[in-house]
């Protein structure tokens, strides 16, 4: 399956879905556990007539839904026909999506000797210390934030080593700095903005703000 361009899946029109980081995002505000269930079900047969098979997570109030195409590690129009069926299907039991709801957490580690830490961070956070991917360190079972190593110059002097990344939805990005500045983070550097933005709170210990825009 060929993967689809950033552009390529907002031209799409998929209202209730975001895309953040590799994978299509949505949520839907099923309001109890029995419609939650039911949506649930509606879901798996979805997925079944289309051989393609969604991660969900039923909570009380809502069910998110996440869409991928693994073999091809991102999103492909298999992704978006699932992803409007899924809603079709939402939208005939009257559920509505929050569309700015999803967001994804990644942990970064600045490090000039992968081969050195991943096996380690890999361990600790899987329980398999080959579970190293290139840069990443992924749980396939899903527990735990994927941790990627971002590539610096060896260094001695005290520093900052990590980092979180939280993905937001792209029209969500600029609503969810200004809260984080107005609890009394401020902007350390937007050069690189609506890709990311750096943020850091009263302390100096920083974040990014991610979207898939302009990547």
């Amino acid at each position: 399956m060929t993967l689809l361009t950033t552009q390529q899946i907002l031209d799409a029109g998929l209202a209730d879905w975001r895309k953040l980081a590799r994978a299509l995002h949505a949520r839907f505000l099923t309001g109890d556990f029995a419609t939650g269930l039911a949506l649930v079900t509606a879901i798996g047969e979805l997925a079944e007539q289309a051989g393609h098979h969604p991660d969900v997570v039923l909570t009380y109030p809502h069910v998110d839904v996440t869409l991928l195409s693994h073999d091809a590690s991102g999103v492909t129009e298999r992704d978006i026909d699932l992803a409007r069926r899924i809603s079709a299907v939402a939208g005939e039991r009257g559920i509505a999506a929050d569309p700015a709801a999803p967001a994804v957490v990644e942990l970064a580690l600045d490090t000039a000797d992968v081969a050195a830490l991943g096996p380690f961070w890999a361990a600790l956070l899987t329980g398999d210390a080959t579970a190293v991917d290139g840069d990443d360190v992924a749980d396939p079972g899903g527990r735990v934030p994927l941790l990627w190593f971002q590539h610096t110059d060896a260094h001695e002097t005290p520093r900052q080593r990590f980092h979180l990344d939280l993905w937001v939805p792209h029209d969500a990005a600029e609503a969810r700095i200004a809260a984080a500045v107005a609890a009394g983070g401020t902007v350390v550097d937007d050069t690189q903005a609506p890709s990311f933005t750096v943020l850091a709170d009263a302390e100096g210990n920083r974040a990014c703000v991610c979207t898939i825009l302009e990547r």
